[in-house]
């Protein structure tokens, strides 16, 4: 990713968590840090989380080459296992959140209502969010990087709200397909899981300029902030429907 997007996106956290000086902030899932290290480069106290152990390498890489510190954990979004007031912030980007179906969302969700501190901000990337997806999605795709060339092909399992793609590589003469499955929520769905896990939502944009959420978005960027308590459904803002 080129470090100019980086520097954008990271741009676009600092506004939308409105963190304190020198906050701890969580990147969860965290990949291979460059979110982390370009926040901690700022002065913030970074926490990553990540499953893949082939990342967290990665990030400790680029943690050491910035000469930056990073608290990097091996372990599951959706039961991290951190301790309750904990950070001032969290953050869920590279479209990390539609893997999960609704019963992680739902613990991934609750894991960041504990560990937020109240007024705690956190902001979600998501592109499988179904007013993004649904309205420009093709069955086949191509694209190039460099000497690669990939192929996709999708298949949207209605009855599961799934997106199934299969991912072909090609370099070289050599040929590997992956699949992949990302679950799809609507944005009025997903404000009431997050209403139901004690946030409010405060926040659409549809890109990092702050551009108005609307059908056909490439993309959402959704802030949320935590709340005192858990309200009962029937108390949620209607403007948060």
């Amino acid at each position: 990713m080129p470090p100019a997007v980086t520097l954008m996106e990271v741009d676009f956290l600092e506004k939308a968590l409105a963190p304190p000086s020198g906050a701890s902030l969580l990147d969860i899932p965290c990949g291979s840090g460059r979110h982390s290290v370009e926040l901690a480069r700022r002065g913030y106290r970074m926490t990553g989380i990540d499953l893949s152990a082939d990342f967290l390498k990665d990030a400790r890489a680029r943690a050491a080459e910035a000469q930056v510190e990073l608290d990097l954990r091996h372990s599951d979004m959706r039961d991290p296992g951190l301790a309750p007031d904990a950070f001032d912030g969290a953050f869920c980007f590279g479209n990390s959140f539609p893997y999960l179906d609704r019963t992680g969302a739902t613990a991934f969700l609750a894991a960041l209502n504990k560990t937020l501190r109240p007024g705690g901000r956190l902001v979600i990337d998501t592109g499988c969010v179904a007013e993004s997806i649904l309205p420009t999605l093709l069955p086949q795709r191509w694209h190039r990087f460099d000497d690669i060339i990939v192929m996709s092909k999708a298949s949207y399992i209605a009855s599961a709200s799934r997106l199934d793609i299969d991912y072909t590589f090609i370099q070289g003469g050599k040929i590997e397909t992956r699949p992949s499955s990302s679950y799809v929520f609507t944005v009025a769905e997903l404000t009431r899981m997050l209403a139901n896990a004690g946030f409010d939502v405060i926040s659409l944009a549809g890109g990092f300029a702050g551009e108005r959420y609307e059908l056909g978005s490439p993309r959402l960027l959704l802030t949320a902030q935590r709340v005192m308590c858990v309200q009962e459904p029937s108390t949620i803002k209607s403007e948060a429907k």
